[in-house]
């Protein structure tokens, strides 16, 4: 069985469908994205609404959450690095877990071979 990793992505929303293609071209298919609100070093911003001028901390952000274990985790750090990196705070994190294992529902088949198309 090959080891099973899930790369978790927070970055900026404008930068989605550049990453989601990059993914796509290195083998990377499965993805699920998700809208959030974080804050970070950015520390937020502030708006007038009304004439009165409000802080706002949670600048929104999208996570973009895959699991691999066929395309090597360090192509894909790399490549979403490639593909997010603007060089201004506010360009997100990555993190990377070690899974323990995975089950494709329909079928109940475990570990790797639940994650890739062999069965599909």
């Amino acid at each position: 069985m090959r080891k099973i990793t899930k790369i978790e992505i927070i970055t900026r929303a404008s930068k989605l469908e550049e990453l989601k293609e990059a993914l796509n071209k290195i083998g990377v298919q499965g993805m699920t994205v998700s809208q959030v609100y974080g804050c970070g070093l950015q520390k937020g911003h502030t708006e007038v609404y009304r004439g009165k001028q409000y802080s706002v901390n949670l600048v929104p952000k999208v996570k973009i959450e895959t699991i691999v274990c066929a395309v090597p985790v360090e192509l894909v750090l790399e490549t979403a690095r490639k593909a997010l990196q603007t060089g201004h705070i506010g360009d997100g994190k990555i993190f990377v877990y070690d899974v323990e294992n995975a089950m494709r529902i329909r079928t109940g088949t475990m570990g790797d071979k639940a994650i890739t198309d062999d069965e599909a």
